[in-house]
């Protein structure tokens, strides 16, 4: 019996691990979570509907999922603090653990895959780029929302949910010890995604 694939994405913001874990997914037919996406659904139900952001993490479903205010700056802020709150990380910790563990297999991208919720996984891998680099590439996603903001407010967002991340006491981001190292700085989309496949291949 094959073993099921499991692969690890994590990284900071924007680094660019959402495009590469898509589409190593499609490559090996596997489903595919954003586990921001439901940290930016937590953080988005509970503002809008003024309640405990730990009530509104056990709210989430297909529908909140798809809500397209999730894309935008404000919900990405409302996700690093949210995610800070132990309670929250525990409401959707067994969400995304089940959603790891399918017999199928799967791939997962977040902040803490390869070191909380998937720790088993064979393939791990942290993606990685330098804070300037990854303010532009999210501020060419936001300017089209909002054509006021500018690149500077994106890398002090940027820098103020590295912070965050980084040093929260639940959960922080950190590369797993035995993940590879992808930084996407210097490369291009198709590049990055030959890497991140090379990468992936390694390990199977």
């Amino acid at each position: 019996m094959t073993k099921p694939l499991l692969v690890a994405f994590d990284g900071p913001a924007a680094s660019g691990k959402g495009t590469l874990a898509s589409v190593i997914a499609a490559d090996y037919g596997l489903p595919f979570l954003d586990t921001g996406l439901l940290y930016r659904a937590a953080g988005h139900l509970a503002h809008v509907r003024d309640i405990d952001p730990a009530v509104a993490a056990t709210l989430i479903d297909a529908e909140t999922l798809a809500d397209e205010a999730l894309r935008g700056r404000e919900a990405g802020e409302r996700a690093s603090r949210v995610a800070a709150i132990p309670e929250v990380r525990a409401a959707l910790f067994k969400y995304q653990q089940d959603f790891a563990n399918q017999p199928s297999g799967a791939v997962l991208d977040g902040r803490d895959i390869g070191t909380v919720i998937a720790p088993h996984a064979p393939v791990k891998l942290f993606v990685t780029a330098r804070p300037e680099i990854r303010a532009h590439r999210r501020w060419l996603q936001l300017v089209k929302l909002n054509p006021a903001l500018t690149e500077a407010e994106v890398l002090d967002d940027i820098r103020i949910r590295d912070e965050r991340d980084s040093s929260r006491s639940s959960a922080p981001l950190e590369k797993a010890a035995d993940a590879l190292l992808l930084d996407t700085s210097d490369l291009g989309i198709d590049a990055a995604i030959a890497t991140a496949r090379s990468l992936v291949k390694s390990r199977l």
